[in-house]
C-alpha cells in the first residue's frame, strides 16, 4: 500500500501512500487505487490550521486528543505490521537543479542531526508484535544527483523509477533499513498533485528484489503558500526549511508504519497526521523567522510528533 501525507491547501488525504501535502487540510477519501492515500493538510488561510484530511480527532489539540482516545488506548492503533527496527538509514536524492542552492547543506545537516534527538525519542513509544521498539537512532548515509531523468513534471511510478536507478546504479546501496527521499527542485512536480493536494508522501515497493521505503518531498518554493508554514526560515531558505518539516513527518511515519500496515488511527492517520502543522511553542529570531527546536547546530520549525504513550498527545520531545 501507499499513503501519501499532505501539506495542502485543502486537506489531508490518507489513502494507502502517505502525503505529507499541501498545507492543511481536513477530510478523507480513499482512491479508486486501493494502494494510494494521500493525505492533504491545509494552508495558512484556512481557518482550521491543523486539520488532516482525516475527519476526527486529528485536529482537537493534545487535551481534545486524550480526550478523544478510547480508555486505556493512546489514540493510535497498531496493525500488525513492521516498524523499522534498529538504525533508521536517510538516503537524498537531489532531483532536478540544486545547484547553488543552501538546501543542500540544511537538508543534510537535518537528517544529520535529527537521530538521537528528544523529538526523534516519540518514535521509540511505537513497537511491531514482537514488542520490539523503534530506536531512537537515525544516520544520514549518503546522497546522490538525479539530473531530471524524468523531466519536470514526475509521475508515481517516475519517482520509483528515480529510486530504482540510484539503487541499481549503485549511486546508493540497497537498504531495507533506509528510507530514500526524492527532493525536488522548485522547477519540479509531481503530476499526482504535489502543490494541490500534498507537499510529500511516503510508500514502499518492490525493488531491486528487496522491500524498500521511499518518499517524495517537493521543494516549498514552487508553492509557498501551500507548502511553507513562514515565508522565511530560520535558516535563510525557506523553501529549505519548510522541507525539513515535510521530511521530518515522512521520516516518522515511514519508521512506524514502513509498510502502511502496522501504527496508524481509526480514520487512517499515522503517527505525524494526528499533529500535522502544530508546532507548540515558538521562538522568533531577529529576522522574524521562528523555530521550535534546534537540532545539532541549526534551529528549525518541525511539525509535532504523536505520542504513543500516555493517553497519546502531541510533542515536540519525549518524554
Amino acid at each position: 500500500m501507499k499513503r501519501f501525507v499532505g501539506v495542502l491547501v485543502g486537506v489531508f488525504l490518507l489513502a494507502s501512500v502517505c502525503l505529507l501535502g499541501v498545507v492543511f487540510s481536513q477530510g478523507q477519501s480513499e482512491l479508486a487505487n486501493p494502494q494510494k492515500v494521500k493525505h492533504r493538510m491545509r494552508n495558512d488561510s484556512d481557518e482550521d490550521k491543523n486539520k488532516d484530511e482525516h475527519p476526527g480527532d486529528e485536529q482537537l489539540g493534545e487535551a481534545g486528543r486524550a480526550a478523544r482516545a478510547r480508555p486505556g488506548s493512546n489514540g493510535i492503533t497498531y496493525h500488525g505490521g513492521p516498524v523499522i527496527t534498529g538504525t533508521t538509514n536517510v538516503y537524498y536524492i537531489w532531483y532536478g537543479n540544486w545547484s547553488g542552492n543552501t538546501a543542500t547543506t540544511i537538508l543534510t545537516d537535518f537528517a544529520g542531526g535529527i537521530g538521537g534527538s528528544p523529538y526523534f525519542n516519540i518514535n521509540t513509544t511505537y513497537y511491531n508484535s514482537a514488542n520490539t521498539h523503534v530506536l531512537n537512532a537515525v544516520v544520514f548515509h549518503g546522497s546522490t544527483v538525479d539530473n531530471y531523468s524524468h523531466g519536470t513534471s514526475l509521475s508515481d511510478s517516475a519517482i520509483q523509477a528515480v529510486v530504482s536507478s540510484a539503487i541499481s546504479s549503485g549511486a546508493l546501496p540497497k537498504d531495507t533499513n533506509g528510507i530514500y527521499f526524492v527532493l525536488t527542485s522548485a522547477d519540479v512536480t509531481a503530476s499526482s498533485g504535489f502543490c494541490t493536494q500534498y507537499c510529500g508522501w511516503h510508500t514502499h515497493g518492490t525493488i531491486s528484489g528487496s522491500d524498500i521505503k521511499y518518499s517524495f518531498v517537493g521543494n516549498p518554493d514552487r508553492c509557498p503558500s501551500a507548502c511553507e508554514a513562514q515565508t522565511k526560515g530560520p535558516n535563510g531558505n525557506a523553501g529549505a526549511d519548510g522541507m525539513a518539516s515535510i521530511v521530518a513527518h515522512e521520516l516518522e511515519e515511514a519508521v512506524t508504519d514502513p509498510d502502511l500496515n502496522a501504527w496508524y488511527d481509526s480514520r487512517g492517520a499515522e503517527n505525524a497526521d494526528k499533529c500535522a502543522w502544530t508546532f507548540g511553542t515558538t521562538t522568533t529570531l531577529p529576522s522574524g523567522a521562528v523555530y521550535n527546536m534546534t537540532l545539532g547546530s541549526r534551529n528549525y520549525l518541525i511539525q509535532r510528533n504523536w505520542v504513543n504513550a500516555s493517553g497519546g498527545f502531541c510533542a515536540k520531545s519525549y518524554p
